[in-house]
């Protein structure tokens, strides 16, 4: 089978990547706020806000393509895999279900650093299947990388034994961590047969009707005007943040673009300590070991990111 191969436009490919981790920082924020609105101990409908999140950016994407005469042909799905396209789809959909039911069982920041577990575990798969390489000094960045996480997430880690609840959700995270990764390499693939915007419409939609058949949008009735806020904020960034993601693989590699998306814990973590008291969330402190791994951790981004120009996707 012909793997895919990036543009090696690494200068767009990066650019993306900025966009993508900016947005992803902020999207546990938002959707901390969204689950709010139920009351403690109530059963969250974590199916009705992913179902709001997926068909809105089915939407406005199907309208953005539909508009420049690029939906997908009959010709182009029928040259694609659809063992391929299932595997994409189921992999998003457990993303979303699991992520969402770690971070209410644990907090945006937490939920933001174990899921950067998928970053690496999408990284480690462009190079098993894609063939991408590494040089010598993009290795050492990657040590400096994940060193930088274990020192950045060391006070966070600790507040995992606190209670059962923290290690269950901590669990879910790692399982979304995984399921994205699968998702990401499954989509990589399908870059040979259609866009990146074919193909997250197409994903948008099947993920969509997937949470649709099990939520219950009255649910939503209950959220204030700050909560619909965030929800249509986190519409939204589906739909930009995901749409940059996409596009980025078709210029960049899979381990590059893992490596930039490492930042967004830090991203986090700043509009966590900025933008807390306004959302009536709480922001955690961060310790001086903590600091000193989110350096590393930009560091050795930095160093896999602008080190790009002797490898090439084969």
């Amino acid at each position: 089978m012909k793997l895919h191969t990036s543009s090696g436009n690494w200068q767009l490919g990066l650019g993306l990547s900025i966009v993508t981790v900016l947005l992803w920082g902020l999207i546990p924020l938002a959707l901390g706020v969204v689950l709010q609105s139920f009351a403690p101990g109530e059963a969250v409908d974590v199916a009705t806000v992913n179902a709001f999140r997926f068909l809105s950016s089915f939407v406005l994407l199907g309208t953005y393509l539909a508009s420049r005469q690029q939906l997908p042909t009959v010709k182009q799905l029928r040259a694609t895999s659809p063992v391929l396209m299932l595997v994409a789809i189921g992999g998003l959909t457990c993303n979303y279900l699991f992520f969402t039911k770690g971070l209410i069982a644990t907090s945006p920041s937490h939920a933001e650093v174990l899921i950067q577990l998928a970053h690496l575990f999408f990284g480690f798969g462009g190079l098993l299947i894609f063939k991408e390489t590494y040089s010598r000094k993009q290795l050492m960045g990657l040590g400096i990388l994940v060193l930088g996480l274990v020192g950045f997430f060391n006070q966070q880690l600790a507040v995992v034994a606190a209670t059962d609840q923290y290690w269950a959700g901590s669990a879910m995270l790692a399982f979304a961590a995984l399921t994205w990764a699968i998702y990401a390499l499954a989509q990589k693939q399908m870059l040979q047969q259609l866009s990146s915007g074919q193909i997250m419409w197409i994903i948008y939609g099947c993920c969509g009707v997937i949470f649709g058949v099990f939520s219950h949008p009255a649910s939503l009735l209950a959220m204030s005007a700050l909560q619909w806020s965030m929800l249509i904020f986190a519409g939204l960034n589906t739909f930009v943040a995901y749409g940059a993601f996409a596009e980025s693989l078709a210029h960049w590699p899979a381990s590059r673009v893992s490596a930039v998306l490492a930042l967004a814990p830090i991203v986090t973590l700043v509009a966590m300590a900025i933008l807390a008291p306004w959302l009536s969330l709480q922001a955690e402190k961060i310790a001086p070991l903590g600091i000193a791994g989110a350096i590393a951790v930009v560091v050795g981004s930095i160093s896999i990111a602008l080190n790009d120009q002797p490898n090439r996707s084969k």
